[in-house]
């Protein structure tokens, strides 16, 4: 119980948190196209939304990654990090249900990955990760004297 409670252990999670999500936003960015076509392929949204979100979605990941490296509304931020990932997880959860054969899109379409079993429990530590950092960033920034910020 001592290590959750390890400022550097918290450092560590933000970073890489963080780094995961402006990550994927980047590669996402530099081909909207590509994206709208893997947001397509999980046949859950109206094409009137699918270009929104691949426009949106991306810049809310690096929006969001900056913040959490920086340390900056670390709470809010990995609530956002924890609620897309969670639907994230359920669409390829579904897309594996449904049997389709896809890239999940979560990296661009420069970094291949089909949905599946691997993919869900990836994004489940990922989700776990988020929840560390949601639960104990406050409990530990409390118990660090302010003259040492």
């Amino acid at each position: 119980m001592k290590h959750l409670t390890n400022k550097y252990i918290l450092l560590t999670a933000k970073f890489f948190i963080g780094y995961i999500f402006i990550l994927a936003g980047i590669e996402k960015i530099a081909d909207p196209s590509g994206f709208s076509n893997s947001i397509e392929n999980y046949q859950l949204l109206p094409n009137l939304f699918i270009n929104f979100f691949a426009i949106a979605l991306p810049w809310i990941e690096v929006v969001c990654g900056i913040l959490l490296i920086f340390n900056k509304y670390v709470k809010e931020n990995s609530f956002i990090f924890i609620s897309l990932m969670s639907a994230f997880t359920i669409m390829i959860f579904i897309a594996v249900l449904r049997g389709l054969d896809i890239d999940c899109g979560c990296f661009g379409t420069n970094n291949s990955q089909n949905v599946g079993i691997v993919k869900i429990i990836e994004n489940l530590g990922l989700i776990i990760l988020g929840m560390y950092v949601f639960v104990y960033h406050e409990k530990i920034n409390k118990s660090i004297p302010l003259e040492k910020v």
